[in-house]
């Protein structure tokens, strides 16, 4: 496609960097959500659980599979 470039390892490491800390804020920001709810109204909201849990769980089957990916290729 055009107007994509390949990032160099400067770059690379910035989005890492980036993506690693939207990911924190986000999960923190549902877990403060959650704990809220919970405290104002004395019950469960299940829709912030089920998006925290959701990223977690995408964020670390990802991670588990480029590894394995990875280290695949390294053989």
């Amino acid at each position: 496609m055009k107007g994509f470039r390949k990032m160099d390892e400067m770059e690379m490491s910035i989005t890492v960097k980036a993506i690693r800390l939207s990911w924190l804020y986000s999960g923190l920001f549902l877990l403060v959500w959650i704990c809220y709810d919970f405290i104002t109204t004395k019950s469960f909201q299940w829709l912030p659980f089920i998006l925290m849990t959701s990223q977690s769980l995408v964020y670390w089957i990802a991670q588990m599979y480029l590894k394995w990916k990875l280290g695949k290729d390294e053989e």
